[in-house]
């Protein structure tokens, strides 16, 4: 096997990972790493297999510039920002090439008939979180004969000793990525009826709560996203009692951003009287992002637990799931960019390989065989374990 493939953004904090990777993979022969700064893969030079990655400078407006990229390759890994989703994909249409892509798909939805008529596969959501998470949510959809609780919860955050600032957080993907999910609407179902939280009220304290992961303590979680979209994606949303999908953090976090919310630290519209046109949460951006950065010696940890219960065999089970990685402070790759970046390439091979034929706009929960692929990642050195319980 000689696979190509184009990694668009290889340059970013999950790119080095992801060209990490697909360097080190046997069945790839060639790696194009496409950035708007090349220098970038400085930080991964001493890393086996890099003679393999040949950079390229990327102009992601450029219809031209990304067609003419895809056409030099097998499949293809997009960690642009999501706004560059959708005519990334409609570069990967155009020249009849798979493309694997981390974000949410709300974007390209009306793709889908035309990626099936182009018969390409378009992996959305495959990333972390979304990603590793909807590839267990649909393995615990074929495991129970009816499921009745799905709670994920999934976060990135310093280990102690690098929580040296007032909100214990640190930089391991974008700050104003981190920013906007601070603004979500949650939906969950909660006794059997579906609940709608808007952004604004996100970090109310009716709304959030702690658990417990070994090892680490008391994590806080905050609703985030649409539950209610992956049961119904996996077709039980009729027999669940509680969903909800939850961002998680050092305790304190939403003691910060709540009272900043209701001042209007979060708005992106333009504040008046200012010499120029700039909103809060682009002065934030810009403000706290460079306070915010990791060490060299610094480790973050990405901690996600998914939590199942439901029928099995006639009797209440439930499933836990739970992962923990920790940046690799020997080749600097933090551990967010593992998992999300691993994960993208794990499934651009499996598509490139064979292993998955489906085309069209594809789901992680629906068409990435499981354990095939936990396999590789655990060969990766991420591991997600696994207990199983009788309730009565």
């Amino acid at each position: 096997m000689s696979m190509r493939i184009l990694v668009l953004g290889g340059c970013g904090i999950q790119g080095r990972a992801a060209i990490s990777d697909l360097a080190q993979s046997e069945d790839v022969k060639e790696v194009i790493c496409a950035d708007a700064n090349p220098a970038g893969l400085d930080l991964i030079k001493d890393s086996p297999g890099m003679s393999k990655v040949q950079p390229e400078i990327l102009d992601a407006a450029d219809p031209q510039n990304l067609t003419g990229l895809f056409s030099r390759v097998d499949a293809a890994i997009d960690l642009l920002p999501r706004q560059y989703t959708p005519q990334v994909c409609r570069a990967a249409i155009q020249t009849g090439v798979d493309v694997v892509n981390t974000n949410y798909g709300y974007s390209i939805s009306d793709l889908a008939e035309p990626a099936r008529q182009a018969a390409i596969s378009i992996m959305p959501e495959c990333g972390l979180d979304p990603g590793i998470d909807l590839i267990i949510y649909g393995e615990a959809g074929r495991r129970f004969d009816e499921l009745h609780v799905i709670n994920s919860y999934c976060g990135g955050f310093p280990e102690k000793s690098a929580c040296d600032n007032p909100i214990n957080y640190k930089i391991s993907w974008t700050w104003e990525g981190v920013l906007s999910s601070t603004n979500r609407d949650a939906r969950l179902i909660i006794d059997g009826r579906v609940v709608d939280i808007p952004g604004a009220g996100q970090h109310d304290r009716r709304h959030t709560h702690t658990i417990d992961f070994p090892g680490l303590g008391q994590l806080e979680a905050i609703p985030n996203g649409d539950a209610v979209l992956f049961t119904d994606l996996l077709g039980v949303t009729a027999t669940i009692k509680e969903t909800g999908r939850y961002s998680l953090r050092w305790p304190g976090w939403s003691d910060f951003w709540h009272p900043l919310k209701q001042l209007g630290f979060l708005d992106d519209k333009p504040v008046a009287g200012l010499p120029c046109e700039v909103s809060p949460i682009q002065f934030l951006d810009k403000l706290m992002g460079p306070r915010l950065q990791y060490g060299k010696n610094e480790k973050d940890l990405v901690v996600m637990l998914n939590v199942f219960e439901g029928l099995l065999e006639g009797k209440a089970q439930r499933l836990t799931s739970r992962l923990l990685i920790e940046r690799d402070l020997e080749t600097g790759l933090m551990a967010m960019s593992k998992g999300v970046g691993y994960t993208a390439s794990i499934v651009a091979q499996m598509i490139a390989g064979g292993e998955i034929i489906e085309k069209g706009i594809l789901a992680p929960a629906i068409h990435i065989p499981y354990q095939p692929f936990m396999d590789r990642l655990a060969e990766r050195g991420i591991v997600v374990e696994e207990e199983q319980e009788i309730l009565f």
